[in-house]
């Protein structure tokens, strides 16, 4: 028995390193032929062996070369860092990316390519760790600290990272000069023109690998509960806080050089671990070797596609792979729900007061249209009130009838349906699965869309307008779909769908990064679109959507009372007579319906599914016609002062409605987060 147990201990080792070991220099050597440039093998193996004064030899040992390098360096160092974070905060899901490190990293290099840019080239390692740390510090305290559980950490790392993307977007379309060049490299990418990349980054990585090794019996008592590691000796916040600095660092190092690149340290550890290596002696290792062999992989598959704003960015390739491995990390690692159990994810309590309703309805209806008037005298050109008083009763001067019957009118509408849209699409989704963070934009539904429209504008350009919201529809639709396919199994558990919708969601903006570029659209219109924009947009749009919510409002609101039901445990709804499976499905279809018209007339929109329901709620409780009218209100309020503020806050240049959504709600998001960590645990 102990001779087959150390035979299959040899073999463990020979498949986990032996194996990586020929994958990465397979994929390094490949890696060397692709480019641009025309390099066959031959020349790789020439300028490696024998390098000679020619154009081949000098592309890939200038240029390649220190790419590849780099790319080990990278993958290493996330992978590591993934390790880290899941040992420090026993979740599985934790890693740079899902924990807040990679956004609040990128956020403040860019931030400082703005206003100091200096020190972007003096201290890029020092900005890159500031926003590391603050980016994981409050993804740690909005999940409950010490008492977070692996999906809240998660979620509150994609909600801080939701907010700093938003931030960042922000700075690089008010400051595109200064930013240029950031968007490919805000998806994660290799690209090095000389070895300056490699020499900064090296020294930093290997030291911290080196001291880790010295430190693995800690790393492995970490994995204890915290009352045997202290009787072993282990001074457990000591050995927590360095292990997290490293984690840290190592993320910073690799964020600093080729910008964020995610799921790289979810996969390779899993990667390791199922393979049956807990300890970190091993896991460290080798779960660096298979980082830098994912890296290189995926860079690999990224110089495949080219355009006039670059290559394809290698986080867009990483977060293709490693989305579905969230979904199967989420599937496996969560327990059915027992019987009776609601599953309700985040309890946020209501206002100690409450409004009449239809006092509430009156107030934000009166609202509503000050600001939808405010905004029709607002712009390049001030129109006074009165002016837009005559302009709608039809009797104004024919040139403010131009500028706002054709320019602003239509877009405000369009406004006010979208955000109605976003907004009864996430009280729907809401109330589907019982998670209130079931957001259009958390579950995948959104991203869905765009891919489904920009798909239709990459492959038929000349298509038929009316085309764009039905290849919406089914992208949206497929997306859900998959998340409820995906979630049957666990009765659609909402930490199951809340990951696979993070999952699919990842999915959906790389292949949307990756349709951007494939189309060569400028990246400050990649921006514009990605993040929500009413440039632009006329009585087509607001045609459409207004069909759709015609048909689709109404229905919402009918629904109401059978969502009331869906609050209660699956058991109490089936005895009440519900058609439970039905009714979730049918109320996810008309979420989904509306979601999607939304992103055809505005793009990929955010924060409006999450705050709208919320704020309303907490105004009038769990009643959910009363919810659909009033969050339908609320989200056109949201969207159209977004719009508003957008156009006049720097005119002439103008902020996607999108970008202005995520920095007006961002703060009640994280008090939302704060506030819910008092509740119960998921």
């Amino acid at each position: 028995m102990a001779t087959k147990s150390m035979a299959r201990s040899t073999w463990k080792k020979i498949a986990v390193f032996g194996g990586g070991l020929v994958s990465l220099a397979l994929l390094f050597f490949i890696s060397l032929t692709q480019g641009e440039a025309d390099i066959t093998f031959q020349d790789v193996i020439g300028s490696l062996l024998a390098a000679a004064d020619q154009q081949s030899h000098h592309v890939v040992l200038g240029m390649r070369l220190s790419r590849a390098t780099m790319g080990v360096l990278a993958g290493a160092a996330l992978a590591v860092a993934g390790v880290l974070l899941q040992t420090v905060t026993k979740n599985p899901l934790a890693s740079a990316g899902t924990f807040g490190i990679n956004a609040g990293a990128y956020f403040m290099i860019v931030a400082a390519t703005v206003f100091v840019p200096s020190l972007v080239f003096s201290v890029p390692l020092l900005l890159a760790l500031i926003g590391g740390l603050g980016g994981a510090m409050i993804a740690y305290f909005l999940a409950g600290g010490r008492k977070g559980t692996p999906v809240r950490l998660a979620l509150a790392g994609m909600i801080v990272t939701m907010a700093l993307a938003s931030f960042t977007s922000a700075l690089q379309l008010l400051f595109e000069n200064e930013t240029n060049g950031l968007f490919i490299w805000g998806s994660g990418s290799l690209v090095q023109n000389d070895w300056k990349g490699v020499q900064f980054s090296w020294p930093w990585i290997v030291l911290v690998l080196i001291i880790l090794m010295f430190f693995v019996r800690m790393l492995d008592l970490l994995e204890l509960d915290e009352e045997t590691a202290q009787s072993l000796g282990q001074k457990v916040g000591t050995a927590r806080l360095s292990a997290l600095f490293m984690a840290i660092l190592l993320a910073a190092v690799a964020v600093s050089v080729v910008g964020p690149i995610g799921f790289v340290g979810l996969i390779a550890p899993h990667l390791v671990r199922l393979i049956g290596y807990r300890r970190h002696l091993v896991l460290i290792p080798a779960a660096a070797l298979w980082g830098a062999s994912i890296v290189v992989g995926a860079d690999v598959v990224a110089k495949l596609v080219r355009s006039t704003i670059g290559e394809l960015p290698v986080g867009t390739v990483t977060a293709v792979l490693g989305a579905p491995w969230l979904i199967w990390l989420a599937v496996r690692s969560t327990r059915s729900p027992k019987s009776g159990e609601t599953g309700s994810s985040m309890s946020v309590g209501t206002a100690r007061f409450r409004w009449h309703y239809p006092v509430l309805i009156a107030v934000a209806f009166v609202l509503l249209v000050a600001l939808l008037v405010f905004g029709l005298t607002q712009g390049s050109l001030k129109v006074p009130v009165g002016e837009v008083m005559k302009v709608l009763n039809g009797t104004g001067q024919d040139m403010y009838q131009n500028i706002i019957l054709k320019l602003r009118l239509p877009r405000m509408l369009v406004a006010v349906l979208a955000g109605a849209g976003l907004a009864v699409s996430g009280v729907l989704l809401q109330g589907a699965v019982r998670n209130p963070l079931a957001d259009p934009s958390v579950i995948g539904v959104t991203s869905g869309a765009g891919v489904g429209a920009l798909l239709l504008i990459v492959v038929w350009p000349g298509a038929a307008g009316f085309l764009l919201p039905v290849f919406a529809l089914i992208g949206a639709g497929l997306a859900a779909a998959a998340v409820y396919m995906l979630s049957w199994r666990k009765g659609l558990h909402p930490t199951v769908v809340t990951l696979v919708g993070i999952a699919i969601t990842a999915m959906g903006s790389a292949i949307i990064h990756f349709l951007v570029i494939k189309s060569q659209m400028h990246a400050a219109s990649a921006l514009a679109w990605l993040a929500g924009s009413t440039y632009g947009r006329g009585w087509g749009e607001f045609l459409w959507m207004s069909a759709g919510l015609i048909v689709l409002g109404p229905y919402a609101w009918y629904l109401g009372r059978r969502i009331d039901l869906l609050s209660f445990s699956d058991n109490t709804s089936l005895g009440l007579g519900l058609r439970l499976r039905q009714t979730r499905l049918i109320a996810a279809l008309v979420g989904v319906g509306l979601a999607a018209l939304a992103v055809t007339s505005v793009g990929t929109v955010g924060f409006i599914g999450l705050l709208a329901p919320h704020a309303a709620r907490m105004m009038v409780g769990q009643n959910h016609k009363r919810l659909v009218v009033l969050a339908a209100i609320l989200g056109a309020i949201l969207m159209i002062a977004a719009d508003l503020v957008g156009r006049v806050i720097i005119a002439p240049k103008e902020i996607p409605a999108g970008l202005v959504v995520a920095v007006i709600g961002t703060p009640y998001l994280l008090w939302l987060m704060a506030r819910s960590a008092k509740a119960k645990s998921y």
